[in-house]
């Protein structure tokens, strides 16, 4: 079995974090969101992987290189549009061959991998296995029509009027009968091939189509909303660690993992956070939630539920909150201007101006 990992795509609703940089590698808890779903693959038995790549090919290259350091054999796969998930299934038939294979969003995250998922796919060899979860707004994904007995009968990409709340997660698990029907259909409206209309596709040809219905976490890390929520909930999860330099003037409560190289000064750290390696902090408070990568300066600052990537700066800043900060940017304190107010009264006006 060989896994198929998506990281194409633009990322427009993380911009203008993704002008500059792949959404796949945007750091959750200081580690890109790559990374954890090459991990699960790993974690799965898993060894050979083909990435779809697009134009932020030579980025993510670089961050996963052979696949080695996962335990992995990577081989990218060029798609040089963003034409749809069974388009990317189309330009990886050579790579799959007749294999079974699970194919996983590269932006999504999944509490607890997909280990027992692969497992019972083995186990029980469907042509197909979609994961589902209960979503509050059906119209923004897949979803899936389920009869009485819980057979997937029928999927519709965004539907205006859906007829359930079961969203499709973004991992599917295939048999090489998804090669016809990624042939067999035609694009939609949107312009892309759909993977839900080649699910219903195998489905109308009468082929095994089954679903399983997650009760953990999963996340579509697409948008700063969502970002911000999976970073506190793998933050939850880290331990206690304390491996730079803290001075006697600085605070660190509860869970806070604080790289080699990390300097902190006169600060007041509440975990759960992460300092990254040669950040420095000083004079400033982190808050819960939080996670600053390598290399940034904060000082003089107010830091809670937020990520801020590379390099950054954030200097005389009162309070920070629910925001993601890019590489290399830098927030400072706006220059103090004389204040007035320019009145025209009327006769026998009251007035209150705060001061």
């Amino acid at each position: 079995m060989k896994a198929l990992v998506l990281s194409g795509g633009s990322g427009t609703r993380l911009r203008p974090i993704t002008h500059t940089s792949p959404k796949q590698l945007v750091p959750v808890a200081n580690k890109p969101v790559l990374y954890y779903v090459l991990e699960d693959i790993a974690a799965a038995g898993l060894t050979e992987v083909g990435i779809v790549v697009g134009e932020t090919a030579d980025e993510i290259q670089d961050a996963v290189g052979d696949g080695s350091k996962f335990g992995l054999r990577v081989t990218y796969l060029p798609q040089q549009l963003p034409l749809g998930l069974a388009h990317a299934v189309l330009i990886a038939r050579e790579f799959l061959g007749d294999d079974d294979f699970v194919m996983y969003l590269g932006d999504n995250f999944i509490v607890g991998g997909i280990t027992e998922l692969v497992e019972e796919f083995r186990a029980e060899r469907p042509d197909a296995r979609i994961l589902l979860t209960r979503v509050p707004n059906p119209v923004a994904f897949g979803v899936a029509e389920l009869d009485a007995e819980g057979r997937v009968v029928g999927l519709e990409e965004k539907p205006r009027q859906p007829k359930s709340d079961l969203a499709l997660v973004g991992v599917y698990l295939f048999s090489a009968a998804v090669h016809e029907a990624v042939r067999a259909i035609e694009p939609s409206w949107r312009g892309e091939l759909e993977i839900t209309h080649a699910i219903q596709w195998l489905i109308d040809h009468q082929h095994d189509v089954r679903s399983t219905t997650i009760q953990g976490y999963w996340k579509d890390t697409g948008n700063v909303t969502d970002m911000l929520e999976v970073n506190r909930l793998v933050l939850e999860g880290i331990e206690e660690r304390v491996e730079g330099d803290v001075d006697a003037a600085s605070e660190v409560i509860g869970r806070v993992r604080i790289e080699a190289g990390a300097q902190v000064r006169r600060s007041r750290i509440v975990g759960p956070a992460v300092i990254g390696a040669g950040t420095l902090i000083s004079d400033s408070y982190i808050g819960p939630y939080t996670s600053i990568s390598e290399d940034c300066r904060i000082e003089d600052t107010e830091i809670e539920f937020s990520i801020v990537l590379r390099d950054a700066r954030l200097e005389g800043i009162r309070r920070v909150s629910a925001s993601l900060v890019g590489r290399s940017a830098s927030v400072t304190s706006a220059p103090r201007m004389p204040s007035g107010n320019t009145l025209v009264l009327g006769d026998h006006s009251e007035v209150q101006i705060a001061s």
